[in-house]
């Protein structure tokens, strides 16, 4: 066998190895994000509701919501990386493409849920009509 050969597989594979370690670190951090913000959200939730604050889950499904958005930012991004950065098959691609456009329309949904209008919308509008007196 070729030398060059093996010293190519074996660059190869290592990276292949990292990109898919960068990858999985940022599905990682992707991970803490969520839980992180989700154990703050809810000492959070807990002080304010030992307060007698008004409010409180409102606030909390906001804080939620927004955790669970930037974690999804982050997964979305960790599987970009090893999909992309690697060897790109064309089903690894449609598997990502389904992917993203699950987690794309789960990111649209806590938008609407969190702020109550569509991120393409004004501040001022609401996503639901407003109901009729």
């Amino acid at each position: 066998m070729d030398g060059k050969t093996d010293g190519s597989t074996g660059s190869e594979m290592s990276y292949n190895d990292v990109i898919d370690q960068i990858g999985m670190g940022i599905d990682a951090a992707g991970v803490l994000v969520i839980v992180a913000g989700a154990v703050i959200a809810f000492v959070d939730c807990a002080v304010r509701a030992s307060r007698h604050e008004h409010d409180v889950y409102r606030r909390f499904r906001q804080r939620l919501g927004q955790t669970i958005l930037l974690g999804l930012e982050l997964l979305v991004a960790g599987d970009i990386v090893r999909t992309v950065a690697s060897s790109p098959t064309l089903t690894s691609v449609a598997i990502l493409a389904s992917i993203v456009l699950i987690r794309t329309f789960l990111s649209y949904s806590l938008e609407v849920e969190i702020s109550g209008r569509w991120p393409w919308q004004k501040r001022g509008q609401s996503a639901a009509p407003e109901p009729r007196a």
